[in-house]
């Protein structure tokens, strides 16, 4: 599984690329045009990503900005349904506007920081990209 990590706090970025190291090869970008021109490099190299974790505060463009660019680039690219990248939005923010915005504009999960493992790891089999025997 190829991931990228979009967070500008570094502390949390180093803890989701510690989650993943052992399940996923991950890539990290600081705010939102990084993970968007990172997503571009990955469709022109033919090697997209399967997974985003995708925080909503940061500089530049915020996530929920991106994650709307993502979803074009995708549209315009005729990329759709199962074959989308699937994005996890990983924030602080709690509050149904950016909780229920952030569906409105694509993310099929929404994990609220501090993120737990567990629940991540929960998400994304949910997502079909991991399969744990419990």
């Amino acid at each position: 599984m190829k991931c990228l990590i979009v967070e500008d706090d570094f502390a949390s970025k180093e803890l989701l690329r510690a989650y993943m190291k052992d399940c996923a090869d991950c890539h990290t970008a600081s705010d939102g045009r990084q993970a968007v021109e990172a997503f571009l490099d990955g469709l022109e190299e033919n090697e997209p990503y399967d997974l985003i974790l995708l925080d909503i505060m940061m500089p530049e463009v915020n996530g929920r900005e991106a994650l709307q660019e993502i979803r074009w680039i995708e549209a315009e690219h005729g990329i759709e349904g199962l074959d989308a990248v699937k994005v996890i939005m990983t924030t602080a923010l709690d509050d149904s506007k950016n909780i229920l915005g952030s569906f409105r504009e694509g993310c099929e999960a929404y994990v609220v920081k501090p993120v737990e493992k567990d629940k991540l790891f929960a998400e994304i089999e949910k997502l079909g990209l991991l399969s744990f025997s419990r």
